[in-house]
Parts: structure tokens; C-alpha cells; sequence
């Protein structure tokens, strides 16, 4: 099976898993840096790398999303939280598929499994490889005048997928809002918004990655809980 990826049209390496030697540290009373114990410089814990799980069976989903509710999904990792709305007005396929797969526990105990350093983290793949998913796939193209900027979140699918196709494999984006909007090619389903928590997506985004070449951070991030909430 492909991989997932991320399609750019500009030849500037964004798309690269290349190492990100940032360190971002606590500042101390004596003015010097250190890292909180059992942290590193980006403030992610050291934990042990879940294994790799078969690709899921399910069934698409049938669950409508209310539109005139708020839908809060919360990711808590070994690197901290963040959260993100979901975009059930423009996307409600796709977010009612989300929505299914967090209740159902889907994601707990996966991985991002790919850094794109300055560009975009990518997770939700329970194979831990990039090519696998929940066994279904939905499809909900995005507008073609659609924008993508920091802190979207949107749907990862391999090259020969239609536009907007997705599984269970998600992505965020990390880059400057001008340079995702420039880089990205409008074919990838939106998801949501990052509404808490970019400074833990960004920290992520700078860890260095496997000299392997796929991407795969260091350390790990695991997916401890993923939860969804509504208002």
C-alpha cells in the first residue's frame, strides 16, 4: 500500500524529513539554560514506542455531526496538549469520520510518525509506517480556492487518491501561513483548526528525525489519549 504524503509544488525542501537541531530551554535564576528532568530541549518525555497495530477494518461511518455545534478534539502527548476544532460546516464527512474514530479509541497509543521540520507533523497511522488506516476511506474535496495556513489541520492521502480523500491519517501544519498557502496543493480534506496548544505542535515540528530518512522523530511522540468534546 502507498504511502500518505503531502504534495508540495514548491522545490524547497518543505516536504523534506530532515533533523531540526532548535532547542528551546528553560531559562534559570542563575541565567543560565537547562531542560526540566526527564524532558528534553523541546520539553517532550522519553516514553516506550507503542507497537505497530495491523490496519483497521472498519466500516465508514454513518454519525452526522451537529453544524451548529463545537466539536474539541484534545490530543495529550508525551510532548504536551493541544487541541483542535473540528470544520463540520465545510467538511462534515470528514469530520464525522474523525469523530468516529476518536470515540471508538482509535488513536490512542499512535504515534506521528513523520516531521516535516518548519512544515508539518504527521500521525494517526496504526501500522506506524505512513501507509496504513482504519480500512476506509471517505472523500470530501476541499474548495479549489482553499488556503491552507499554520495550525490547519487536514487529511494525508497518497498520490493517486482523489482530491479530498482521506482515511485516518491527519497532518499539521506548522509553516508559516504563507508558505503552507503557497505550497500546498488544494487537495487534501480539511479537518479542523489548532485552538490550543500550536506551541506544542511547533515543539514537535523541531525534533530531530530519523537519519533513516522517513521522518520518524526523536523521541517518539505517542498519542496517549485523544478525546473529542462537544458544545
Amino acid at each position: 500500500m502507498r504511502r500518505a504524503s503531502i504534495i508540495v509544488v514548491l522545490a524547497v525542501g518543505l516536504a523534506g524529513c530532515g533533523s531540526s537541531s532548535s532547542s528551546s530551554t528553560t531559562a534559570t535564576a542563575a541565567g543560565t539554560t537547562s531542560t526540566p528532568a526527564g524532558r528534553n530541549a523541546e520539553g517532550c518525555r522519553t516514553v516506550s514506542v507503542p507497537r505497530a497495530r495491523p490496519n483497521g477494518h472498519l466500516k465508514a461511518p454513518t454519525v452526522r455531526l451537529n453544524p451548529d455545534k463545537t466539536y474539541t478534539v484534545t490530543v495529550t502527548t508525551n510532548c504536551g496538549t493541544f487541541a483542535f476544532s473540528l470544520d463540520v460546516k465545510q467538511s462534515p464527512k470528514t469530520s464525522a469520520s474523525f469523530y468516529s474514530l476518536v470515540k471508538g479509541g482509535f488513536f490512542d497509543g499512535l504515534i506521528f510518525h513523520r516531521v516535516a521540520a518548519g512544515f508539518v507533523i504527521q500521525g494517526g497511522d496504526p501500522t506506524q509506517t505512513g501507509a496504513g488506516g482504519p480500512g476506509y476511506t471517505v472523500v470530501e474535496a476541499p474548495p479549489k480556492n482553499v488556503r491552507y495556513a499554520q495550525g490547519d489541520v487536514a487529511m494525508a492521502k497518497t498520490e493517486t487518491q482523489p482530491s479530498g480523500a482521506s482515511g485516518s491519517q491527519f497532518f499539521i501544519i506548522t509553516a508559516p501561513s504563507a508558505t503552507a498557502a503557497t505550497a500546498l496543493t488544494p487537495v487534501y480534506a480539511l479537518l479542523g483548526k489548532v485552538v490550543s496548544g500550536l506551541n506544542v505542535v511547533e515543539a514537535i515540528g523541531k525534533l530531530p528525525t530519523n537519519p533513516a530518512g522517513d521522518g520518524m522523530p526523536t523521541p517518539a511522540v505517542v498519542m496517549s489519549s485523544v478525546t473529542v468534546s462537544e458544545s
